[in-house]
């Protein structure tokens, strides 16, 4: 997700579900493979970067790298909440409104993103800055959003009693998926100034309540 929205996505430690000593070793690569390629960015440029430079700095075959990364672009979109996303979301309560679920499951997301667990402020900071400068990685993040596009299409869909490839299923959803990519661009787009939770929370409520006109005497 994600990630941010990219995107995509935690819950208390307490709370959260324990991964196996095998998920445990694919992230530990995977982040490897990030930190190498964040590095050698930073240093040369995202362009003069390839997969051959990253394994080595990862120490790691590149044919390693494109089994937990098909593209370069997905090294920068892919972050470690994916897998964890849907659990959250159906951890919420049946009843619950899902964009409420949502502004949960989001909002502990980027709590937990911002702790530095998977990557640093400066890491966070350069992915964002790709995300709205590289259009190779700006496109990727908008296809990879549909992954989150179908678990979303999935839990709405049991909640409401449709099939998850209902129309009207899969348009709100969809709009929940461009309203989360939005805030991410925005924020990066902006120097990463502003709070990003509260950007998500903004892009949420106008599919709750509309777009309403600006009152021209506010500040």
């Amino acid at each position: 997700m994600m990630t941010m929205a990219a995107t995509a996505h935690r819950s208390t430690p307490a709370a959260e579900p324990r991964l196996g000593l095998r998920e445990r070793k694919k992230i530990k690569t995977r982040m490897a493979i990030r930190k190498a390629t964040y590095r050698l960015i930073r240093e040369q440029g995202y362009d003069a970067t390839t997969i051959e430079q990253i394994a080595e700095a990862a120490e790691v075959s590149p044919s390693t790298v494109f089994r937990y990364f098909p593209t370069k672009e997905d090294i920068v979109v892919t972050d470690e909440y994916d897998p964890l996303f849907e659990e959250l979301l159906r951890g919420r309560p049946a009843d619950e409104p899902l964009l409420e679920s949502l502004r949960y499951v989001l909002r502990t997301a980027v709590e937990q993103s911002m702790s530095g667990e998977y990557e640093t402020p400066e890491e966070m900071r350069l992915r964002g800055r790709l995300m709205a400068e590289v259009p190779a990685v700006r496109s990727r993040m908008t296809e990879s959003m549909s992954v989150t596009g179908q678990i979303l299409c999935r839990v709405a869909a049991e909640r409401t009693g449709r099939e998850p490839d209902d129309l009207e299923v899969r348009v709100y959803c969809m709009g929940v998926v461009g309203a989360i990519l939005e805030a991410s661009r925005y924020w990066a787009e902006h120097d990463q100034q502003g709070d990003l939770g509260e950007y998500t929370r903004r892009a949420l409520d106008v599919l709750e309540h509309g777009l309403e006109r600006r009152n021209s005497e506010a500040p």
